[in-house]
């Protein structure tokens, strides 16, 4: 704490960007954990209760359930563009109209919510990138800066002892330490939360696929 409140003005500033840099990311990593966990545990329950149900209206009155669910979110944009077709108060599998446009307009309403629920998944995870990207560099900077700041003051004193190097290569040790310590759990976590992401896309192209291939079959065979 000393060599830090001891620091020049420049390693202080470093330091302060390097601290928001980490404090932004652990927020990022704690609502994204949030997020995506009840993301992927609602998601496994909605598939389970859409094959368990398979009725759209008894499944569209139990969505209220998954809140946090991109299926549940896709479900429903498809079904509200499926009720627009309807001939009767419920859809079965009798009530779809011949229309070959019933099969379009879902398809293009389900890429929609796809599209909507990546952009809601990926939201913030550039930051934590980014903050992995480029802290080690703002660490490097204040690292020189520290070192040209004990040349400077060899080049003053005319003494090369270790009193005079010594305060300005513990501020570059420091902020190369910051550095690292705001760097390596944002990249941990965007490479997790990635990964994370990327298999609930996989469900939801498959999801919409198997909910096509439902209307399809129904419209068929009106």
């Amino acid at each position: 704490m000393d060599m830090i409140l001891g620091a020049g003005l420049v390693v202080k500033l470093v330091m302060l960007v390097l601290l928001y840099f980490s404090v932004v990311s652990w927020a990022i990593i704690f609502l994204k954990f949030r997020t995506v966990h009840r993301a992927t545990v609602e998601s496994r329950a909605f598939l389970d209760f859409f094959w368990q149900k398979k009725r759209f209206d008894l499944i569209g009155q139990g969505l209220k359930s998954y809140p946090n669910s991109p299926l549940a979110t896709l479900f429903r944009d498809g079904y509200q563009e499926l009720v627009k077709f309807r001939t009767q108060d419920l859809i079965d599998e009798d009530e779809f109209s011949t229309d070959l446009g019933v099969t379009e307009n879902v398809a293009r309403a389900l890429r929609r919510a796809t599209t909507n629920e990546i952009h809601r998944l990926e939201k913030f995870l550039t930051f934590l990138a980014t903050t992995g990207s480029i802290s080690p560099f703002i660490g490097l900077f204040g690292t020189v800066w520290g070192i040209m700041s004990s040349f400077h003051s060899i080049g003053q004193t005319g003494s090369a002892s270790l009193a005079v190097v010594a305060p300005g290569l513990a501020e570059a040790l420091v902020v190369t330490a910051i550095g690292l310590v705001a760097a390596i759990p944002a990249v941990i976590a965007y490479n997790h939360f990635l990964n994370k992401v990327k298999v609930l896309i996989g469900e939801m192209d498959n999801f919409q696929q198997e909910f096509l291939n439902i209307v399809e079959h129904k419209v068929r065979r009106r």
